[in-house]
């Protein structure tokens, strides 16, 4: 059975930095697209990055220039670098993973496995 753990989550000043990071318990963890999403209160779960077994990511344009996905396949764990951190990023963000060897997607709904959650909160 599949796991996914995140950490790294906290509270930051408008401007900071932090680096989530998402632990997989995957035997075959290079063959699985990993992603970001985020839910604030009273909104949708939302898209924020995602990157593919093959090393291509995608994110959301909210985030461009700010966040970056990256993975360590030699560890099973993906990483989310968050940057210039605005308040409005405040949110639980979890970790997901589609069945293996999809391509990566930000569509909420292809991600089938997810991780419990990090709550990120940004001080003005």
């Amino acid at each position: 059975q599949v796991q996914l753990v995140e950490s790294g989550g906290g509270l930051v000043q408008a401007g900071g930095s932090l680096r989530l990071s998402c632990a997989a318990s995957i035997r075959t963890f290079s063959r699985y697209t990993m992603g970001w999403f985020r839910q604030a209160p009273g909104k949708e779960r939302e898209f924020v990055a995602g990157i593919s077994w093959s090393g291509e990511s995608i994110c959301a344009d909210s985030v461009k220039g700010r966040f970056t996905i990256s993975r360590d396949n030699t560890k099973n764990t993906v990483y989310l670098q968050m940057n210039t951190l605005r308040p409005e990023d405040t949110a639980v963000y979890y970790c997901a993973a589609p069945p293996p060897g999809r391509v990566v997607t930000n569509k909420v709904y292809e991600y089938t496995t997810w991780g419990q959650g990090t709550q990120v909160t940004v001080s003005s």
